[in-house]
């Protein structure tokens, strides 16, 4: 730990390169284990027997997780603090123990007898992904708590594209292996109602990967004690928690609201490329639509190598992304929204691999730009008295239109004539809005 006697209070100090690393590379096995679900919840719940115009109701249980979660736990996490495991990182446990048990459960829904298409399976498969879900978002919080609470302004982007770097290696990994496993002769159909071997074989890696991230990250990653913590944000420790939730939120930054609407638009349309591109890619390019047949899991597969596809470009322009500042933020976030919304609406209509993969290519353009920008602009404003309460509410900007988003799919899945294509090309054009929204934020500094 940094002396604070050797940096000017008020002022974070400059961290090294691996103390960045550190604290940002555990994010990948959380990525992993939350990839592993969201790449394969469509493909698991159809092969489940749920009717495609209902699937909206089982992505309504992520965003509604983590609306509920990650407030509660930036308020608690702000308020905690154990000797030898710090403020945010008991939660880090605490959240990789339940995500242990519940992917260890979710991909052998079909295998406990309950009968294909019968709501005993569909809501035990719904209630294990919704205690997923909250573990996820209790395991993820750590991560993006320590950022501001460690990292000055001059580090924030990198802090940030480090971590989505690693965050995006996560999803790679989670994504490509049910094509992997099934290139090896792994089984990738079954019976009726049943998850295939590759998809269930997948959770389990991810299971243990998650766990070695946590351990790996309890081990390396020292906080500031809270003394010491004030004395780098420059306020009083004695005092800070004496405000009330309600004047916390209203003192919270000017960009706290801006970035809302930005978000609200960008995050309705991402719900629908979980939910609807297995079954795009399958109608479009194999031109089935029974989620037993081969073509529709070699559909879920190829989902998963695209998904690994925009993983890795995410992970090429966020080494650029570290580079950003003040000038150019905005105008790259601008520039990858639209590039990333364009690229739903070719993967929409197009026909082929090729034109998927062109479309995913730009889909990682812009999705780097969403889960890292936005991020760095609020991180930027906190003066680090409440950070894990602003993250934890700015989160429910991210939850509120994916939660929209799934309800009104309800009604607007069957007012396209059942198009899983044309969800996804709406997806594109709500991104495009968020992306051009960005110009009405106007940055802000800590202190």
């Amino acid at each position: 730990m940094l002396n604070s006697k050797t940096q000017k209070k008020g002022q974070l100090p400059m961290l090294t390169s691996m103390q960045l690393f550190l604290m940002t590379f555990g994010y990948a096995g959380v990525q992993v284990a939350f990839s592993v679900q969201t790449g394969n919840m469509g493909r698991i719940f159809q092969t489940l027997g749920s009717d495609p115009t209902k699937l909206g109701f089982f992505f309504i249980l992520p965003p509604l997780a983590g609306m509920i979660t990650q407030p509660l736990i930036g308020l608690f996490s702000d308020k905690t603090w154990l000797p030898k495991l710090g403020r945010r990182m008991p939660y880090l446990i605490g959240g990789c123990l339940v995500s242990l048990i519940v992917l260890l459960l979710l991909p052998n829904t079909g295998s406990f007898g309950f009968g294909y298409g019968s709501l005993t399976a569909l809501w035990f498969g719904a209630v294990t992904v919704l205690f997923m879900d909250l573990s996820a978002n209790v395991s993820m919080q750590p991560f993006k708590m320590i950022i501001p609470d460690m990292v000055n302004e001059q580090q924030t982007d990198k802090a940030w594209s480090l971590q989505n770097i690693w965050g995006s290696l996560g999803g790679v990994i989670a994504f490509v292996f049910p094509f992997i496993l099934t290139s090896f002769g792994v089984a990738n159909t079954a019976a009726r109602g049943v998850v295939p071997d590759s998809v269930k074989i997948s959770f389990y890696v991810a299971a243990a990967i998650l766990l070695i991230s946590t351990v790996f990250t309890i081990m390396n990653v020292k906080e500031y004690d809270p003394e010491t913590l004030a004395y780098y944000h420059g306020y009083n420790a004695e005092t800070k928690q004496h405000e009330s939730f309600i004047t916390i939120l209203k003192h919270a930054p000017k960009v706290f609201w801006t970035l809302g609407v930005v978000e609200f638009f960008v995050w309705f349309g991402i719900p629908y490329m979980w939910t609807y591109s297995t079954g795009a890619l399958s109608e479009n390019i194999w031109h089935v639509s029974d989620p037993a047949s081969a073509g529709y899991q070699a559909a879920g597969n190829w989902f998963g190598i695209l998904q690994a596809v925009y993983s890795v470009v995410a992970i090429l322009v966020g080494i650029l992304f570290q580079r950003l500042n003040n000038k150019t933020r905005k105008g790259a976030y601008f520039l990858s929204l639209i590039a990333g919304g364009i690229g739903f609406i070719v993967v929409a209509y197009g026909h082929t691999h090729l034109s998927s993969l062109i479309g995913f290519i730009l889909i990682g353009v812009g999705w780097i730009a969403l889960i890292s920008i936005p991020f760095t602009i609020l991180t930027n404003a906190l003066d680090g008295k409440h950070d894990g309460i602003y993250l934890g509410l700015f989160n429910c900007f991210i939850c509120i239109p994916q939660i929209v988003a799934s309800v009104a799919s309800f009604a607007i899945f069957p007012a396209v004539g059942k198009s899983m294509a044309h969800m996804l090309a709406i997806a594109g054009v709500f991104l495009m809005i968020g992306g051009c929204l960005i110009w009405t934020v106007k940055e802000e500094n800590r202190n």
